[in-house]
């Protein structure tokens, strides 16, 4: 046992690749923002075209409590850095925040960090503002996880966060 245990903490400990020409490792430790955006020395990053559940709102769990659904998302995304050491390039830039996909290595495999969180159940789509999605395949990836109950979606009251986010655009004064 104590051999697996120092194997393990070799490999965990272990040099860190370096990512491929035009992309940046994400590494455990960033300030998670939330399930899809952090910030690393300064910098602003957001998963292109993922949307993750808002903090502070709810989904109802199996036992009935109430449950932060941001804080799930966030929960999910850490685990998938630490787990699968993603790396990520940079897609655009707007308002001072980086719009990045990434991928995360998971055995042999390279999977988009953003399919993997959408898959998962634990992110979303995001929609533009006429309400399509700015990745078609994410959208796909969401009516899959949605019709498997994947993560979030096997509990009750879980909203699309763009659903939230439009009711609060047409609430605001700017919108009357």
């Amino acid at each position: 046992m104590r051999s697996l245990a120092v194997v393990l903490a070799a490999v965990i400990a272990g040099p860190v690749a370096a990512a491929p020409a035009g992309y940046f490792n994400l590494r455990p430790g960033v300030a998670l923002e939330s399930g899809d955006s952090w910030t690393e020395a300064g910098a602003r990053y957001h998963l292109y075209g993922v949307q993750a559940c808002l903090r502070g709102t709810f989904y109802t769990d199996r036992s009935g409590h109430r449950e932060d659904c941001g804080e799930a998302s966030l929960a999910v995304m850490a685990a998938f850095i630490a787990d699968t050491k993603p790396v990520c390039a940079p897609v655009a830039t707007i308002a001072n925040v980086a719009h990045v996909v990434c991928y995360a290595a998971v055995g042999a495999d390279r999977v988009d960090l953003g399919n993997l969180m959408i898959t998962s159940g634990y992110a979303f789509a995001a929609l533009q503002p006429d309400g399509l999605p700015y990745s078609p395949a994410y959208a796909v990836a969401e009516q899959v996880a949605r019709e498997k109950r994947a993560g979030l979606w096997q509990f009750k009251y879980v909203q699309h966060p763009a659903i939230l986010l439009g009711r609060a655009v047409a609430r605001s004064p700017a919108a009357q």
